[in-house]
């Protein structure tokens, strides 16, 4: 009997799990692929700075300031494609920027000129990243109410597995030849133009052109109060986020002294949990929960993370809670804090309002990990854990007041 309720009882999840992906859009699926073989060759970006020191002989600050050239490249990039994907369409701004990105990443591998590299890589950085919001729209045009956070969720598990496969095979890339980076990455996101291309004709373009005719003179963006509101508690909640892919690591390494292997382990433990688990945890959340409970929920989870580094000194188990803690808060959040602003939005805005989205990401992972590090250098981590400890419950708090259903 107890054996026939455990069979039962698995058989219903494995059916529940499995119905989490059903009634998705055919287009979202082959997004979903195009995004996974664009993400399979993110091998440069990672290992740039170790490029430019190891095998130019360039130094660690004049390294940095080409990560930061990127980084200006992007903010700028994200906001350029946006406007231009609300007036030419997604479909054409995608392909460019697969295409000429991949070209570009060709080229860097062959200049030699520290100033020859930093002005091309700012000129890519601005090719690459009008992808992003191209892409988000192109998702909300493939979406609907119903799915659209499952579909987001399926495009972050694509852009997830991509990134672990990419960062895992560049390592061992990287270790034979670097140039061999420059060209994995180039080749990959021109077969994912291809792809792009062949799976996913252009239907929108047009229709899109003819709104934007239609309707020459668009309300700002930024005149949607709620909208500003959102994405300022976002930069607060997101740049405590970053702080798993930048300060925590160090903080591991050098406070709990765990090995890089652990530290990896760790990484991929939160790689892992979103992959397995998200995608049949929105399922569940689209039918049961409101959207405030979700962020509510999330971001006290990330509150409680970063609590337990305040308390308590953490062995590797109590590590692997922590992270767990994290990926919770991640898998509450993200999308439907995507699907707050994409329902605001409609064909002739769609863009303008994910590059901005964009652009907060690019804020928040260039601002966090920066003042997070002054913080940790000059008060101690134990500062730092309490201060994202309290602003992630103040972003709770705006979070809950502002996200109404």
């Amino acid at each position: 009997m107890l054996h026939t309720f455990a069979c039962s009882m698995f058989a219903n999840a494995v059916r529940f799990y499995f119905n989490s992906y059903k009634g998705l859009n055919r287009d979202i699926w082959l997004l979903a692929v195009v995004n996974l073989i664009n993400r399979c060759g993110t091998m440069v970006i990672p290992f740039l700075m170790l490029y430019l020191t190891s095998q130019l002989g360039v130094s660690l600050s004049k390294a940095g300031v080409v990560m930061s050239l990127w980084g200006v490249g992007a903010f700028i990039g994200s906001y350029i494609g946006g406007k231009l994907t609300d007036r030419i369409g997604f479909h054409k701004i995608q392909l460019f920027s697969l295409f000429a990105g991949g070209v570009g990443f060709i080229i860097l591998g062959q200049l030699k000129s520290y100033y020859a590299i930093c002005i091309f890589t700012f000129i890519l950085a601005m090719i690459n990243e009008a992808f992003r919001p191209a892409n988000s729209a192109a998702m909300g045009k493939y979406s609907n109410e119903e799915n659209r956070m499952r579909s987001f969720t399926l495009m972050r598990l694509s852009f997830n597995l991509g990134w672990a496969l990419g960062a895992g095979l560049g390592g061992f890339v990287a270790h034979q030849s670097y140039q061999l980076l420059f060209w994995i990455d180039g080749i990959t996101n021109i077969l994912a133009a291809i792809m792009l291309w062949w799976l996913l004709p252009d239907k929108y373009s047009a229709e899109q052109a003819a709104k934007h005719k239609e309707i020459p003179v668009k309300v700002s963006v930024w005149s949607d109060k709620v909208f500003v509101r959102f994405i300022l508690i976002s930069v607060i909640y997101l740049g405590c986020f970053v702080q798993l892919f930048t300060n925590l690591p160090v903080y591991f390494k050098n406070e709990l002294q765990l090995d890089e292997n652990y530290i990896g382990y760790l990484s991929s433990w939160n790689g892992i949990l979103i992959v397995i688990a998200e995608m049949a945890l929105i399922y569940w959340m689209e039918r049961n929960w409101s959207q405030q409970r979700a962020i509510v929920v999330g971001v006290l989870f990330h509150v409680l993370a970063y609590l337990m580094l305040v308390l308590f000194k953490l062995s590797f188990v109590g590590a692997v809670v922590m992270i767990t803690f994290i990926t919770l808060s991640e898998m509450f959040s993200f999308s439907v804090l995507v699907n707050f602003w994409m329902k605001r939005t409609d064909d002739t805005n769609r863009g303008q309002y994910a590059a901005i989205w964009t652009m907060v990401w690019a804020t928040s992972q260039t601002a966090g990990p920066f003042l997070g590090s002054l913080v940790a250098e000059y008060g101690g981590f134990t500062l730092l854990w309490s201060l994202v400890a309290a602003l992630s419950l103040l972003s709770t708090i705006l979070y809950a007041r502002l996200i109404r259903n």
